[in-house]
Formats: C-alpha cells, structure tokens, sequence
C-alpha cells in the first residue's frame, strides 16, 4: 500500500474534531462529530475508506505552513504551469473569540484554492466512506450545484464555489483551472441524518473568519520563557486536540497507527487519560492556558464520579464516559498493512495504581485557586482517592506502557502512589474530618521505602522498570520530574547516566527500553528535564534541540521516531509529545519549577 509518511500529514481542527491533509492535497482522515467518533474519510488506514482530494493534475512542488498561532494550514503547490496555494480548516462557529473557540463548532471543512500565478489545472477527487469504509453513500447531484452524500447516519453536503460537481458512480470528480488572482472555495459540511441540514457556509468569508478566531485564542495566551515559538505552537496543537465542549484533551488524533510499521501495537488514542493529567495540567499553566487547565481539572473530577472500591480508570471517552471497549476492524487494511485497526480501547478495564497519584497532583497544583476547604465532592474524591492508595499500593499492576502480558510492581506505578499520598497530606488542611494524613504519611513513607529498596539494582546502576527487573525501562526519569527524588541524588544521577547510554542514541531520542527499535518522544523531553535538574544545562540545552529536529515541516510529533530510518511512527499529532516539549522549554527557563 503505498500512502504518505505519517510526518506528511498535516493537522486542522475545530476544537470538537480534526482532519489530517497529506501533502498531496488529500484529506484522509475526519471523524466530523467529535474526535473519538466514526470516519468519513479513512484512507490513513485502507486505501477505500475514504478520502477526498484537492491538488493539480500536473506533478508538483510542495511547500505548507501553518498561518502564524493558527491550525489553518496553506499548501502551495509550484507546477510548471504556475503556482496555487490550497488552504485547508475546519470552521470556526461565526464571531468565535478566545475561549469560544470550538464550543459551537458547524463541522463544515473548507478548502480555499488561490490562483498565485499561471495558469493551473486543478482536478478534485471526493469519495466519502462513513463508518470507517463500511458505508458507501449515495450521491445526489443538487439543483444549486452541490453534491448531497447520505449513508447510514450521516449526510454530507460538498459545494464548489460555482464549479461542475459531477457524480460518478460512487465518487465525485471535478476538474477546473485557476488563473492567478483567481479564488475557489470549497466546503464540506456534515450532520447527523435525523436532524438539522448542514450548515451552508461561504467558504472564502469563513475561512477568513476562522483565521481571526485562532488569532484571537492565541492573543489570549501568553508565554515568555524559552523557546516561545515552538512552546505556542505546541499550544495551539494541544488547543487543536482539546474537545472544547467538556475541556478534555484527546491523547492524539488518530487510532491505530503503528508504533512498529507492519506490527500489531496499534491503538485508539483519541481519548483521555488519566496518567497525562498532572503533565498536562502543567504544560497548560506554563502555555498561560489556565482556563483551559480549570476545564481540563472540572471534566476530571466529573469524569471519576464517586470513588468506590473499583480502581479508577487510566482513560475515559471525551465526555466522561467510561466504557470504551474495544474491537478490532477486520476490513481495514491498517497503516502500512499493521494489523489489527482498533475501535475503543481496553486499558480501561487495567488496574492502573498510578491514576490517583496524577488527579491528587492536579489538586495540589490546584489548591490555591480551590479555596481554603474544598467543595464536599472535591473533598471526597481526594480522601477516598487517598484511601484507594492506601489500601492497594502494594498490589501489581499494567504499568505506564498499559502491558498486555501479565501484572508487575512498576517503578513508576509505585512513586506516583508516594505522589497521591504526600499530595493527599499536603491537602490534609482543606480536606474536613475524614482527612487521615497521619495515617497517610506513614504509609507514604514506607512507599518510599519500598521503592528505594525494591528499584534499585546494584549491577547495573539503576532504578529499573519493575521492583526485582534487570530490564531498564526509561520511565525511571520520571522520578526526579514528580520530586520523588532530586536528579542530584547519587543514585538517581546514576539512573540518568545509564538511561542515557544504554537507552539514548545519537538522534537525541531516548528508547523505552532496549528492545524498543523507537525513540519515545515524551522520554526524550524527560531526559532534558533531568539533565537541567542535575546542573548540566548546555547539554540540556544541546538535547533538546536536537529533539526538536525530530518533528515535521509543520513543527508536529506523533509518539515516536524510527531509529533506521528517522520516520516518525505511532499516533499522531501526540498531545504527550508537545506537552513534554513545553514542559522541557520551561525547565530549560527556570530549572526550580515544579
């Protein structure tokens, strides 16, 4: 199957969904309602599920920006013919300001082609699969020249500015000219079939207007640290995969994409999880996001409901709801043959002790906005959070990477219980009567204990993935970034230093774990985060712009990055991989943050 690289996808969003457009002028991937929902176009992951397509008939030279603190992304495209720019977004409600942005969203994609000189012959493909490819709709050629797309539960309403749509068969096909200083707007618009009819924008006014709208939000968020440009621009990503409606941050885009080509570690990520929150409530403060930080906080706590003895899951769907189970889509082809195409996602259904640790550190980093006693919900998710972690430290459990295979006392799972309990004693004051914290702090500090003791491996010089492994695993840099330990502390230091020989390369990327053939993107920004703990600055510095070479023309990461080849691989636009950018720049900018 020969399809775009995954680093030459581009991505647009309205802030309820996104659409990736490869370089080729083709669109191949929009779920219109909401993130985490079906696909018209999918022909990321099947060559017959859908795409649609806007580019010249003649082979061209592709050159793509972003308009600047937007997700509006402009292609031009330089033929021997002459020059066209192609400018793809998905729509902004009308007069959208700052936080507005996405709340109303109409799910109309538009697609503005701009004659720049010559004279270009254009061709347009379209060929909507609903229900990722199981669906093939009918297609009904309209009286003001437009193509109405019905199948199953959805309807989808194509205009072209005044151009011949025509219908063949199951696609439509469209070839025009545009002369420089010539302008053709497109717009697809989407809705439920049982509703209200699609929106009817004008493209070239919307587009327009969906430009300010970005402009606007941005306006609102100010950073000053290091590395601004690239610190806003993860931003705007992060705004981009944020569902405005609830405030809850997709973990990417996109699901199944592999993290080996041709492998079977292919996963939905178009939901979100727990284990990201305190990273990404502190990537949000340090972007000036903090409204979107509060929203993020207040769809947490409603998402976790009441704490009972369950334990609370790692992920939820992007309005709270919890079970997401997962099945696999035989028809699909998969990204790059990499099989199976997975619908939801069973880590759910994981023992996750590290979840409470996350949402504890998101209140702390809270508390001085909360009050000096918390609401009677808040409180009671606090301490009975505390008392889950209490009760069940000492159990096994799946671990940060969600392993499939069997139960382990992790590392990481271990410290981010200490991070519960030693929140949760912070908190004490603001928690009422049913507050433990001596009780608390005790069990904290056997945690402690425990894991000073049980991590440590004395051959080989480190705190390693599991309590007993010899298997270094990189999420032990984690350790230093939640103040579990200083990354000046002997041992801690001497973790660094192996993490960084024997699961760094030369690229900068640092590895999960040997057997990993992939450098992970988020471990990498770790890696500089504990460099500049432990006084090394420079080299910090040097490592970290040495990650930086690793994202797309259009300054996006998806999860990892091929070792052989530098292709980048997994989902994508991955919300940990800008979160842990930003967080690195602002380590690199004061080394004493929190």
């Amino acid at each position: 199957m020969d399809q775009p690289a995954i680093s030459d996808y581009g991505f647009i969003s309205d802030c309820r969904s996104g659409a990736l457009v490869a370089r080729d002028g083709s669109v191949d991937w929009w779920c219109p309602d909401r993130f985490d929902t079906t696909s018209v176009f999918g022909r990321l992951l099947d060559p017959d599920a859908g795409h649609w397509r806007i580019a010249p008939l003649a082979t061209s030279r592709v050159e793509r920006a972003y308009q600047p603190d937007t997700l509006v992304l402009r292609t031009v495209h330089h033929t021997p013919e002459g020059s066209v720019a192609v400018t793809d977004a998905l729509a902004a409600e009308l007069g959208a300001r700052s936080h507005e942005l996405g709340m109303n969203s109409p799910a109309v994609l538009l697609r503005v082609v701009e004659g720049l000189s010559g004279r270009v012959r254009m061709h347009l493909d379209f060929a909507p699969r609903p229900e990722y490819g199981l669906l093939t709709p009918y297609l009904h050629e309209q009286p003001d020249g437009g193509v109405l797309a019905t199948a199953g539960p959805v309807a989808l309403v194509l205009r072209g500015g005044g151009q011949p749509l025509r219908v063949d068969g199951d696609r439509v096909g469209c070839t025009f000219e545009v002369a420089a200083g010539q302008t053709v707007g497109f717009d697809l618009a989407y809705a439920p079939v049982y509703g209200p009819p699609p929106a009817r924008l004008d493209p070239v006014a919307t587009l327009a207007e969906t430009v300010r709208a970005w402009e606007a939000y941005r306006e609102a968020h100010h950073y000053d640290g290091e590395y601004r440009a690239q610190v806003r621009h993860s931003a705007t990503v992060l705004t981009g995969l944020t569902y405005a409606r609830s405030g809850a941050v997709a973990a990417a885009l996109t699901t199944s994409l592999p993290e080996c080509m041709g492998g079977d570690r292919n996963y939905d990520y178009r939901y979100s999880w727990l284990r990201d929150f305190s990273m990404t409530m502190r990537a949000l403060w340090v972007a000036a996001c903090p409204n979107e930080a509060t929203r993020l906080f207040a769809w947490a706590a409603r998402s976790i409901g009441r704490v009972g003895d369950q334990p609370v899951p790692v992920l939820f769907g992007l309005q709270g709801e919890r079970d997401i189970s997962e099945h696999e889509c035989p028809h699909l082809r998969g990204y790059a043959d990499s099989r199976p195409v997975r619908i939801g996602n069973d880590a759910w259904r994981q023992r996750q002790l590290d979840v409470p640790g996350e949402v504890i550190a998101a209140v702390w980093r809270l508390h001085d906005y909360l009050g000096d006693t918390f609401e009677m919900e808040l409180r009671e998710m606090v301490v009975s959070l505390a008392e889950q972690v209490a009760n069940t430290w000492q159990l096994p459990d799946r671990g940060m990477w969600e392993t499939r295979d069997i139960e382990r006392h992790y590392l990481s799972s271990k410290v981010l219980c200490w991070v519960a309990l030693d929140g949760a004693v912070k908190l004490a004051p603001q928690l009422g009567d049913r507050a433990d914290p001596r009780r608390w702090a005790a069990i904290r500090d056997e945690i402690r204990a425990t894991v000073l003791r049980e991590g440590w491996n004395e051959r080989i010089g480190a705190y390693t993935g599991s309590f007993g492994s010899v298997e270094l695993d990189a999420s032990a840099l984690f350790l230093p970034v939640v103040q579990f330990l200083p990354a000046t502390d002997p041992r801690m230091r001497s973790t660094i230093e192996v993490v960084e020989r024997e699961l760094g390369t030369e690229s900068g990327l640092v590895r999960r774990w040997n057997t990993d053939p992939a450098g992970f993107v988020l471990c990498s920004f770790w890696l500089v985060e504990c460099l500049v703990m432990a006084g090394e600055r420079d080299r910090a510095r040097a490592l970290f712009e040495k990650v930086l070479g690793h994202a797309n023309d259009l300054g996006l990461f998806a999860e990892q990055v091929d070792l052989s080849t530098g292709a980048q691989l997994g989902n994508t636009p991955q919300a940990l991989s800008h979160i842990g950018l930003v967080n690195a720049a602002w380590r690199l900018t004061d080394p004493a943050t929190d």
